[in-house]
């Protein structure tokens, strides 16, 4: 058996209470693991071509400031 069928065992003996912290805990795990692998990837410029294009495309009219908002 491996590691994530084990977990998932474990999981359905959780109370509802407990599956919420669970939840949370791993929501909050999750997005340090996000943040973690961004930052190395923006040290390592693995983003720099894709800022670049983004610089580029803003420059020439192809996208606007603040349109995500």
């Amino acid at each position: 058996m491996d590691k994530i069928e084990k977990i998932g065992r474990e999981l359905r003996g959780f109370s509802p209470s407990e599956l919420a912290a669970f939840r949370k805990w791993f929501h909050d795990f999750d997005a340090e693991a996000w943040d973690r692998q961004l930052e190395e990837d923006v040290q390592a410029g693995n983003l720099d071509a894709l800022a670049e294009a983004a610089l580029k495309a803003l420059e020439c009219g192809g996208c606007r400031v603040g349109a995500m908002v």
